[in-house]
């Protein structure tokens, strides 16, 4: 009875009933369940995976819910990762799913991916992205990256076989957060996402089952605006390469966050638990963005006023910038720690939109 769901892709020549078996043998990481990672999710599921995991920290918030069409309203507040293995429980019986309710960090990634096939990062930031990256370089994992920016997508297959190029060869240099920003600032038509993440998706059924030719060493962008796609080949940089931690102790040290941006982010969390005496919590959006932070350490320095303010800067001991989604704080407090390189400056991550599941948020 089960076998059935699959009648339609079991008779597609390349595929059948051994590419289907290959499939339920399989077992996939995916890395975010937000706008890459439902669409995903949605199709491996139904492709027949038998095994998938679902990693992410965050929880689901009203502005998600343009792309990420596992959630609705009832949702909100509630973990992603949860809440989309709770949608596909019971949707399909014959599938093993695991939630992992967190971030992947340099101090869990090995742990999460070693029972793993083949990992998918479904991430929005680029700290993240190279974090994935040399972790399943060294776990020696498979992995098939997906991007959207504004409107254009990237997707490409890393790591398969020994001559496969991975995600530091396509970018050697890591960039900053504040110079590409994620779709919380430059805003996204949720239909790029569900495009990327099913290419995605495909990728994934091909790598598992055999079929066609996968997008190892080539990278495919597509556009939106004119709905026209090309591919641009893609060869080691083994400069870049040498950049990469080459241990799993090595990758413990790394710092990908202060690697990629330059400054130390914090959650809000760590920020209250920081913050004592000399603190300043530094609010650089402009004066009538909302909603407002009441806060006995706050200071205003708007960003378009921001070198005015030093002065009374330079005074406080320790500094937690924010903003309304973490990219202009992290602006302000690169430009002040060039001007007072010793002084303690932090980020806090996802501002003002990231507080609302702080557990401070009422304290």
């Amino acid at each position: 009875m089960i076998m059935d769901r699959f009648e339609r892709q079991v008779m597609l020549p390349g595929l059948g009933k051994e590419g289907q078996e290959k499939l339920r043998k399989a077992s996939v990481l995916v890395i975010g369940a937000g706008g890459l990672g439902c669409p995903i999710l949605l199709y491996l599921a139904a492709a027949g995976v038998g095994r998938i995991g679902v990693v992410d920290g965050d929880e689901v918030s009203l502005s998600n819910l343009n792309r990420q069409v596992l959630f609705g309203e009832k949702d909100l507040g509630k973990n992603k990762a949860e809440q989309a293995v709770a949608f596909f429980q019971h949707k399909y019986s014959d599938i093993n799913w695991f939630a992992f309710p967190e971030f992947i960090r340099v101090d869990n990634a090995s742990q999460l991916l070693k029972s793993y096939d083949l990992i998918i990062d479904g991430s929005d930031n680029f700290p993240t992205r190279y974090l994935v990256n040399d972790a399943c370089v060294l776990a020696k994992k498979p992995l098939i990256f997906g991007a959207v920016y504004q409107h254009e997508g990237q997707v490409s297959v890393f790591n398969s076989f020994r001559n496969s190029c991975n995600y530091r060869d396509l970018y050697p240099n890591m960039p900053a957060a504040t110079e590409i920003p994620n779709c919380a600032q430059t805003g996204v038509i949720g239909v790029l996402p569900g495009i990327i993440g099913n290419l995605m998706a495909l990728e994934a059924i091909k790598w598992i089952t055999g079929l066609g030719k996968i997008l190892d060493n080539r990278i495919l962008f597509f556009n939106s605006l004119n709905s026209q796609s090309y591919e641009v080949e893609i060869s080691p940089q083994y400069q870049s390469r040498a950049q990469a931690p080459q241990d799993w102790e090595a990758f413990q040290q790394m710092n990908y966050e202060l690697a990629c941006e330059g400054i130390e982010l914090l959650d809000w969390d760590e920020a209250f638990q920081r913050a004592g005496h000399g603190t300043m919590l530094v609010d650089v959006r402009e004066l009538d963005e909302q909603p407002p932070l009441v806060c006995s350490v706050l200071f205003k320095a708007p960003l378009s006023e921001f070198e005015g303010y030093f002065d009374q800067l330079e005074e406080a001991e320790a500094l937690f910038f924010f903003c309304q989604s973490g990219i202009r704080s992290q602006k302000a407090a690169l430009r002040l720690k060039s001007e007072f390189p010793d002084k303690t400056i932090f980020s806090i991550r996802g501002g003002i939109d990231a507080l609302k599941s702080s557990q401070f948020r009422n304290g």
